[in-house]
């Protein structure tokens, strides 16, 4: 069995800091923090790879995209075909351009794209909340941006601390 090591407990530590800090600024300003979280969680399943950020900046953001999109396709084809009907041929089309020009524009037909916009659907739908997707955008891309940046921070300034 793996033991805990005080690396991964002080890193831990620095984490929560973050996470607490962004929480206060963007509740401050009655900001939702999902987007920059989002691109948090990426950052971590991709092992922390920086190469990788490009892709979730910019697959997240057309994610959100692809949401705004969407709601604009149901409500132009909505009473021509039916609201379900339109809302299930644009998810079809998103869901067709993400696997079919994912090998082509990896940076930005993606998972991350296909996450972020399954999330802003169904953050539209919280109840009493009004949909802002081109702040949740914003927060993304921005947000997002960084949260990158502070990991890699805390990530030297670990190994700092771990030279001293």
């Amino acid at each position: 069995m793996a033991a805990v090591r005080k690396e991964r407990l002080l890193f831990g530590v620095f984490l929560l800091i973050l996470i607490v800090a962004i929480e206060l600024v963007l509740h401050r300003f009655h900001l939702p923090t999902w987007p920059a979280f989002m691109i948090m969680i990426f950052y971590f399943e991709t092992h922390m790879d920086k190469s990788r950020a490009p892709h979730l900046i910019l697959g997240g953001a057309v994610g959100i995209v692809c949401y705004m999109l969407t709601a604009q396709f149901v409500e132009a084809w909505g009473l021509a075909m039916g609201t379900a009907t339109a809302r299930l041929v644009c998810i079809c089309l998103v869901v067709y351009a993400i696997v079919a020009f994912g090998e082509v524009l990896p940076m930005v037909f993606n998972n991350y794209a296909f996450m972020l916009f399954l999330v802003s659907g169904l953050a539209a739908k919280l109840e009493g909340m009004t949909p802002e997707p081109w702040l949740w955008l914003g927060i993304q891309s921005i947000g997002g941006t960084i949260v990158i940046l502070a990991i890699i921070g805390i990530g030297k300034l670990m190994s700092a601390i771990t030279d001293a």
